[in-house]
């Protein structure tokens, strides 16, 4: 299976696992700059050189043999699962792509026709009923989750363990797992410990978000998007990440996390 998801800097101090919409972009743009000096011109996912990526079949025997020898200080992050959720909705779903169309085509218009969501359009401003159309949509994620119908779980909803989970599962061993809520502290400490070839300034670091402003905005607390119906499914396909991150399910608007990550348990429940 290799390491699916898994970047790593060229001078190989650095071992990321990719988890969607946890701070991804910006996480990338920090691995290429500490090579690099620079940052990737243009989104981070689209760089086919600079940054090693098991994508790519050229960096694959790399990211082997860093991870086969442990030389790399590897880490992931994490996020609140209800703030997450709720992004994935706005991004992927009501808003804009960067190449101007819908995410995956026709995966809005199958969620019109089957779940009821409407999220507007640019011509109108983008107007349409937040709350009911979230929870629609958290109806339909639960279904690819659950049941893989009516398609595969997409990689900006599947539960963050999931993600997380491949790369222990294969032989690999997170030495860091960040709150991207404490990104720029937890950054911090990871490039302290792996003394990369450049000095990043993390204070003069933007945050890399491709869809920002391409879309609606959320009008409401976290909160307001989640009736008792939608916290037991949020409860039912992401209990593990509020379990093992320590993320608080009983308050939807605390995104900070409850307390500290326990790898060894991360590493036990998630390498099995």
């Amino acid at each position: 299976m290799g390491y699916p998801g898994v970047w790593m800097t060229e001078s190989e101090g650095l071992i990321y696992r990719v988890v969607p919409k946890c701070a991804c972009s910006t996480i990338g743009q920090i691995m290429f700059f500490s090579d690099h000096g620079r940052f990737f011109d243009g989104d981070i996912h689209d760089s086919a050189t600079g940054l090693h990526k098991w994508s790519q079949d050229h960096s694959k025997p790399a990211i082997e043999n860093a991870v086969r020898h442990g030389n790399a200080l590897a880490f992931t992050c994490v996020r609140n699962p209800y703030a997450r959720i709720l992004s994935s909705f706005f991004d992927k779903i009501a808003g804009i792509q960067r190449n101007g169309r819908r995410y995956r085509g026709n995966l809005v218009p199958q969620l019109a026709q089957q779940y009821g969501v409407d999220v507007g359009s640019l011509e109108n401003g983008f107007a349409f009923d937040q709350i009911a159309s979230f929870r629609r949509f958290l109806l339909f994620a639960r279904d690819t989750i659950r049941w893989r119908k009516p398609m595969e779980p997409d990689i900006h909803w599947s539960s963050m363990s999931g993600h997380i989970g491949t790369f222990i599962a294969n032989g690999g061993h997170y030495d860091r797992i960040l709150f991207t809520e404490t990104l720029n502290d937890g950054m911090a400490q990871i490039l302290q410990s792996a003394r990369t070839p450049v000095a990043v300034d993390l204070s003069r670091v933007p945050r890399f978000n491709e869809s920002e402003g391409h879309g609606p905005k959320r009008a409401y607390p976290v909160s307001a998007y989640f009736d008792d119906l939608s916290r037991h499914l949020i409860w039912e396909i992401y209990k593990d990440d509020f379990q093992l991150f320590q993320y608080d399910f009983d308050n939807p608007d605390n995104k900070m996390p409850l307390g500290e990550i326990d790898l060894d348990e991360v590493h036990a429940k998630l390498g099995c």
